[in-house]
């Protein structure tokens, strides 16, 4: 038996807050908060209704603004409702102002799966709270075609458990490149599993 599940970052988001410094809010505020553009919402609005998407069965999202604003499009289309679920929400960096990550932080993030600052998670604890949230819902949802609106870099660590992963570099699953590492929002995996274990991985 064949489960399907679309792993997608969301769409784009009314304001990249990155570096930003006029602000009283943490990152972590700023980043859950951050709701879609009109050019995001149009985005999702497209993606949802292309013939790939069609006849979901389950729609997952983080808890952040910008990924339940994508997710509904996707629920809509297919008359769901979205569950959401913060097993899936992005990397917690750890410290309350952009200026404060250390130079070089996404990168040594990649390259050490320990690495993380403050407060933050790092690359592991990342990887091990989406694969396990990844894996109740396989669990739960066998045959089925499931989607998962979450952020790049969440989805990225979660990849390495399967996947040859670098950072802005080609990724690969069983010797095969599969995406050239550019992010884009709304970058959409299709995964295939039989019974738990990923058989096929492809960009949609």
């Amino acid at each position: 038996m064949i489960t399907t599940i679309y792993l997608m970052r969301h769409s784009i988001p009314f304001k990249e807050h990155r570096g930003t410094t006029n602000t009283n809010e943490t990152i972590l505020i700023e980043n859950e908060k951050s709701p879609l553009s009109i050019a995001g919402e149009k985005l999702a609005e497209e993606k949802s209704l292309q013939e790939e998407f069609k006849n979901l069965d389950i729609v997952y999202s983080s808890n952040y603004v910008r990924t339940m604003a994508t997710a509904k499009y996707f629920a809509s289309a297919n008359n769901l409702k979205v569950n959401i679920d913060e097993v899936f929400n992005e990397r917690i960096h750890g410290v309350d102002s952009w200026s404060d990550l250390p130079q070089e932080f996404e990168l040594k993030q990649f390259d050490d799966e320990n690495f993380k600052v403050g407060y933050g998670e790092s690359q592991k604890e990342v990887q091990t709270r989406m694969f396990n949230g990844l894996m109740k819902v396989l669990n739960e949802n066998k045959g089925k075609r499931i989607a998962i609106i979450s952020h790049s870099t969440a989805i990225a660590f979660l990849l390495k458990k399967w996947c040859e992963v670098f950072y802005d570099k080609e990724y690969t699953f069983n010797n095969k490149v599969f995406f050239n590492g550019k992010w884009e929002h709304l970058q959409s995996f299709k995964l295939e599993f039989k019974d738990n274990e990923l058989i096929n991985i492809e960009v949609i």
